[in-house]
């Protein structure tokens, strides 16, 4: 038998992870990021970039997590990252780089908390933000494409961070 939200027996968790989204301006995107969010259990999202849509098309993905997830918005990803990087975060950047790890094989730091960089749906990080990370990331591809949406992959990395964090 199917459970609703309601019947659910998962623990309610939040782990030290803030989830900072360079440019990510595309609504349904911000909505399903809330989502994600809330299902990892991360402790804020942070959204970076001068148009966030946080209108009626993001609320449809979003399902109300909006109302649930700490967030903040902010026009400079690198205020953002150099304020994280001087409380301590071990900041990460999910991209395909020359020197980025497999995520696969990545073992994250424990006991400190983590920031999660992802980029635009287009662009992905930028080459400044990518110059503050202690570490770069990515996601090994087994097809043609060498890319996929943002909110899958954060999806996947969120996974395999709350995984090794539990």
């Amino acid at each position: 038998m199917q459970l609703d939200h309601y019947s659910t027996n998962f623990n309610k968790r939040t782990f030290p992870i803030t989830l900072v989204c360079e440019n990510v301006n595309n609504a349904p995107n911000v909505g399903s990021l809330f989502r994600t969010a809330d299902a990892f259990g991360v402790s804020e999202l942070i959204f970076c970039g001068k148009h966030i849509p946080l209108g009626r098309k993001m609320t449809k993905t979003s399902r109300a997590t909006e109302k649930v997830v700490n967030y903040s918005i902010s026009e400079s990803s690198f205020d953002v990252v150099n304020k994280l990087k001087s409380q301590g975060y071990f900041v990460i950047a999910l991209e395909i780089t020359t020197n980025s790890k497999p995520l696969k094989l990545y073992t994250f730091p424990k006991n400190q908390s983590l920031a999660l960089i992802i980029g635009d749906e287009n662009f992905g990080i930028s080459e400044d933000i990518l110059g503050l990370c202690d570490e770069i990331i990515h996601i090994d591809m087994y097809g043609q494409n060498s890319s996929m949406n943002v909110v899958q992959a954060t999806s996947v990395a969120l996974y395999e961070m709350t995984k090794q964090l539990k």
